[in-house]
């Protein structure tokens, strides 16, 4: 999709855009610490993985030439609300260079607009809880903090 206003265009990622995506996900202070932009081998296994799967879309927003954001949305079938689809909106990433543009608003336009054509009746995301700006970003496109998220590594 193209948004010709902007010469923003939003496009599934291909192997060659994982540099960017990756050093996007590396460019913060948590980021930093769990990826490793100089070994790709990792990504491309999983992005191949994703790819493969229909219920997965990873894109990345283009404008002239250059990869300047990246998310993940999730379609979930499930059977709480009466057998309702909901999405997963993940890994949203704005290069430095690009926020305040609002590439990012577009972007979860972008992601709303594919979960409604996908018959979601919901979408949800997670915000690791010290990223209080994005919070107050998502808040003001109409999303509620109306859940705790708990993770466990393994």
């Amino acid at each position: 999709m193209t948004d010709s206003d902007s010469g923003l265009l939003i496009r599934p990622a291909t192997e060659e855009d994982l540099p960017a995506i990756v050093a996007m996900l590396a460019d913060d202070p948590l980021g930093a610490t769990r990826e490793s932009p100089d070994d790709l081998t990792p990504y491309a296994v999983a992005l191949k993985r994703l790819t493969d799967d229909p219920h997965q879309h990873v894109v990345v927003a283009v404008r002239a030439g250059r990869v300047v954001g990246t998310l993940q949305l999730t379609i979930v079938p499930g059977l709480s609300r009466k057998g309702s689809i909901r999405s997963i909106i993940e890994g949203v990433r704005v290069h430095a260079d690009e926020r305040g543009s609002g590439l990012g608003t577009r972007f979860i336009e972008w992601a709303i607009e594919r979960s409604r054509a996908e018959n979601c009746q919901l979408v949800q995301l997670t915000s690791d809880v010290t990223r209080t700006d994005a919070h107050r970003f998502y808040e003001r496109l109409g999303f509620t903090a109306s859940h705790v998220g708990f993770k466990l590594q393994l």
